[in-house]
Formats: structure tokens, sequence, C-alpha cells
């Protein structure tokens, strides 16, 4: 189900199965301009552009301009019957340090729409289902439907992208429509997803030889939009359980890592104008991994608020800050650098990031995207369990990029 590019032929392979992937993408353009009236739909895109990270290896150790910044991917679905659809989408990715690059299925499954009416309608997800419970977490995958190209790390952590897409195992959705009360949806979904060697050092650390494994994934949200109201609220849960097995003469030791997370979200759209809030809190247990005996437990918190203007039928421009502390209750990292006896200096513990972006609308299905970051602390940054200073050392930093985006 995931393709990854191994050493030592990883570029001519990637840069091979890219041109195959360009290809087949093309092709099946073709094939979904006849097909789209019928059972069949397929649709894909091609986005690619440049991105330069001034002070933090957030794309490259070397933190020079870079053209890792490709997305290819082809979905498709097929109408079985009136209740059951078949769907999935396989994506091309090329992002530097942000996460593992390679081919990857981002879901598989069978869709059976069991209950459709006026009040209700209700859906079980069989397969590598999508993740439908945090604002932006079912269109991230899609570059054009993105509000920008790095979406808010205190929130989308780019790190633990492909386990944050779905997972393998089964989703339930239920929506409610009331013209008394609005509209409710409710989604419950349980499953876990294959971690590679390469995301396994991103969580990890360099120094990991061992082997990450998703044991248990249990998530629950809820949606209401009041009748009449621009507004949408949410609130999710996440209760997930990783394992960790040393192999060989690893740093590390056997252990587990629990993770619970608990979002809330807002979002008010108008005719030209869109605001956005979401806020995070996440406790993170650690026992052994570090070494046998090590415990830790940290709760962490972050959140953005974003807005978002139609300037004209082309451009629309995009402003948001976020912040995030790693822990609450050592928000200015003073802690963490003493526990590190001043190995992992303070900024490690938070990140903020104030946005300026630009979107800029080519034809109907070509656009261009324009962003610029500036960025205080570095808590956002890969690898989690095992921060790397020697490569992020400084507190202050900047992100640019620019992305052109094609679809059908």
């Amino acid at each position: 189900m995931l393709m990854l590019l191994k050493s030592p032929n990883k570029t001519k392979l990637g840069t091979t199965l890219l041109v195959v992937l360009v290809c087949t993408l093309l092709t099946f353009q073709v094939i979904g301009q006849n097909l789209s009236q019928q059972d069949w739909q397929v649709h894909g895109f091609l986005a690619q552009g440049v991105i330069n990270v001034d002070g933090s290896d957030f794309v490259n150790d070397d933190k020079t301009l870079s053209a890792e910044l490709t997305e290819v991917g082809i979905n498709g679905s097929f109408q079985s019957f009136d209740n059951l659809r078949f769907t999935g989408q396989a994506v091309y990715l090329n992002g530097g340090n942000r996460y593992t690059n390679g081919l990857r299925v981002d879901y598989l499954l069978a869709d059976w729409s069991f209950i459709t009416n006026e009040k209700w309608q209700a859906n079980l997800y069989l397969g590598r289902f999508k993740n439908y419970h945090w604002l932006y977490s079912s269109t991230r995958d899609v570059p054009m439907t993105r509000p920008s190209i790095v979406l808010p790390q205190s929130v989308y952590f780019d790190g633990t992208r492909d386990m944050s897409v779905g997972g393998d195992g089964a989703a339930l959705s239920v929506k409610y429509f009331s013209e008394s009360w609005g509209d409710f949806d409710f989604n419950i979904s349980s499953g876990v997803s294959p971690i590679s060697a390469e995301q396994t050092d991103l969580i990890m650390g360099r120094y990991s030889k061992g082997d990450l494994e998703h044991n248990e994934d249990l998530q629950a949200s809820i949606y209401w939009q009041p009748s009449f109201s621009n507004w949408r609220f949410g609130i999710a849960v996440t209760d997930a359980e990783f394992t960790y097995e040393k192999k060989g003469q690893s740093f590390f030791s056997d252990g587990t890592i629990n993770l619970n997370r608990l979002y809330a979200n807002g979002e008010y759209q108008a005719d030209n104008w869109t605001v956005s809030l979401e806020l995070l809190q996440e406790t993170m247990e650690l026992n052994g991994v570090l070494y046998s005996s090590f415990e830790r437990k940290t709760t962490g918190q972050g959140g953005f608020v974003q807005g978002e203007y139609q300037l004209n039928s082309q451009v629309k421009l995009l402003g948001r800050y976020e912040h995030y502390f790693s822990n609450k209750d050592d928000q200015h990292g003073r802690k963490l650098n003493k526990d590190s006896y001043g190995l992992v200096p303070n900024y490690f513990g938070y990140q903020h990031d104030a946005v300026f972006g630009i979107t800029y609308s080519l034809l109907s299905n070509l656009q261009l995207q324009f962003e610029h970051h500036w960025i205080k602390g570095t808590a956002r940054l890969t690898p989690v369990i095992l921060p790397d200073p020697s490569v992020n050392d400084n507190k202050y930093w900047q992100i640019t990029a620019a992305q052109l985006i094609y679809w059908f």
C-alpha cells in the first residue's frame, strides 16, 4: 500500500516514478473526460514549486532554495450500485524533510451509503479511509483545496502527515439535517497506519535503528452548523498508541508512546471572506523509548486564526497567525533546556508563525500560490522525540514558497 524510495538509487528511481506518474495522470485526464458522466470518475493534480527556508532544516539540511515541493496525484471512484462506491487516491510527494518522499496510497476504500433521506445520511467506510475529523484533514492531501502551501504546523504537523491523512480500518459518518436545530455531522473511525523506516527516523531521530508501530487509533468528531448561519463549529478527539522495538545497537530503548489530542474549531464563511480558527491540546506520554526506565508526560497546546479574502475573481489573500507550546507548563522552554543539561535550547519548546499568502487563478484549473512565513521557535520541526539543535541553531527563521497547481 505504501511505496517508498530507497538509497542509493533514490534520486534516479524517484525521477523515473515521477515521470511515469505524470504520464499516467495525463492519460487518466483523457479517460476522465470521457467517463465523467458515467459510473467512473477520474481526477488528478500536478503541483510543482520552489521553497526557500532560511534558518532551519524544515525542507533540507543545507537550508538553500529547493524544488522539493512536488505533489502529483490520481484519484478515482466507481459507483457500483446506487448506495455503494469504491474510491482511492495515489500520490507522489517530494517535500524534503517535511515528510517521507515517494509514492503512497492515501486512501482506498468502499463507501456504503446505507441511510439516505431528507433528515439523515449515514455512510460506512471500509479500507484505507480518509480522516474527516479536523478542519482541513479531509482536504490536506489535495493542494488546490488547501488554504496555503504549508498548513498550520501547530495542528497539521507535516512530520506525521501519512498517519494523519487516514488509516486502515473502518469509519462511520452520520449526518442529520434539521431546519430548527441546524445540520449535525458525526464521525468516528478506528484504524492504524504503516510506518516506514524513513517515517520512524522523522519521528524518533537519526539514531533510530528500530521499528515504530502504530498499534491503536480511535478518533471521533462532531460538527454543527446552526440554521441560517454562516458559522460552523466542531470538536474532535484522538487516542493513539505506538510501540517502539529497538534493533541492534540502537540509541533508543523498547517503549510505548501514547498520544491523546483534543481539537476545537470554528469557521465563518461570507461571500468574499472566510475566518477560521482551530485549537489543539495534545498529551504525549513516553514509557521507555529513551531508556528502559524513562517516563515523561507532557501536554502541549497550539492553534491558529486565519483570514482569507477574495479580492476579485482571480486573486485571494491570506493572513494567519499560529502558536504552539510543546509543554503548556513550560511555554518558554526553560525546563526543557534544564532537563537536557543545556543540550536542547529553550526555543525548541515553542513555535509561533505569522503568514501572508496570495493565490492567483490563472485558469479555472490552474493557479499559482505564494506565501511567506515569519517563525520564532522550532518545536514543530522533525525529529520529534530527539530534537536536532546541531542543525536548527536559529530561534528565528523564515519560509518563502511558490507553487503552480494544475488539476482536472
